[in-house]
């Protein structure tokens, strides 16, 4: 009997590892993520974001838990990193 408890508390620990991972779309990644559509997929093309999941030829859908984590390593970057190309001070 200890053998059958033992296997059932194995089954819901399964179950909480398997739960599906929240996936959001272009609208809510654009409001947890301040930046435009144009520069999400720019960072996508760079490698700079994670890459989106096409369920259909016209879904497209970012994981949560990936937009999370990228999130987190933003925040690991150096602040005084150099700006970007575009932003470089005038010689003058």
């Amino acid at each position: 009997m200890a053998a059958a408890m033992e296997g059932a508390t194995d089954d819901s620990e399964t179950d909480k590892s398997a739960r599906p991972r929240r996936m959001l779309n272009e609208k809510q990644v654009l409001a947890i993520v301040p930046v435009s559509r144009t520069t999400l997929y720019r960072l996508e093309k760079a490698g700079k974001f994670p890459r989106g999941v096409f369920v259909s030829p016209n879904r497209r859908f970012w994981y949560e838990d990936q937009i999370v984590a990228w999130q987190n390593a933003v925040n690991e970057f150096d602040p005084h990193r150099a700006r970007g190309k575009g932003r470089r001070g005038r010689a003058g």
